[in-house]
């Protein structure tokens, strides 16, 4: 190969390495969610995009048994939400206190009970519940019904990665995707010198005057 087009070549594959990664960033950067009121964030604070779905269900007595999970979930009207109670944490109820949707269960620390609510037009926007025994240790939880609320654009710390990075177990940020991408630049260029200066015959060149 000759030497420049070699070091095309070599450039090229660099420069392919650090736009997947940017186009990565860029797509995971892309995620709409709903702007949720600060009273919304519990102990847990997991999230689920259930639009599309007629039936979505909460665990209640999640994690250490004081805690909803998912903690946040975005659906359409008509969607009916279940919450199953775990049996853990002791006794628990849904009570909404803020917001446009209406519902309160009875307490009770039975595990597989459920109490069902159906969304409805009405319910547009975002709600706010809690567990009324457990809200002062941060048992708290939100649903966001339809398209009309406030969203916005989500993804930047975890770029290209889930949101869940421990569910791979490397933590890996942006600026990471970055020192990665330019050790990989470095050793390209050292690479190319190397095979340039001593991988080629003396008689390699001459036709590229």
């Amino acid at each position: 190969m000759k030497r420049r087009e070699f070091m095309r070549t070599a450039g090229g594959s660099a420069a392919a390495v650090a736009a997947t990664s940017a186009a990565t960033g860029t797509a995971a950067a892309q995620e709409v969610r709903p702007v949720w009121p600060s009273a919304v964030e519990g102990n847990v604070n997991s999230y689920t995009d259930a639009r599309g779905q007629d039936e979505v269900t909460i665990a209640v007595g999640a994690g250490d048994g004081l805690a909803f999970d998912p903690t946040k979930v975005w659906v359409d009207p008509g969607t009916t939400i279940v919450w199953e109670w775990t049996g853990n944490g002791g006794d628990h109820n849904v009570h909404a206190v803020e917001g446009p949707a209406s519902f309160e269960s009875q307490i009770t620390g039975e595990e597989g009970f459920t109490f069902e609510y159906e969304t409805s037009e009405e319910d547009a926007g975002i709600t706010h519940y809690q567990c009324d025994p457990h809200a002062q240790v941060g048992m708290h939880g939100g649903i966001a019904v339809g398209e009309d609320i406030e969203t916005e654009e989500v993804g930047g710390a975890n770029t290209g990665w889930p949101e869940n990075v421990h569910d791979i177990g490397v933590p890996l940020h942006a600026h990471w995707v970055g020192l990665i991408v330019g050790v990989a630049i470095t050793l390209t260029c050292i690479f190319t010198f190397y095979v340039l200066k001593y991988g080629e015959s003396a008689h390699t060149g001459h036709g590229d005057r």
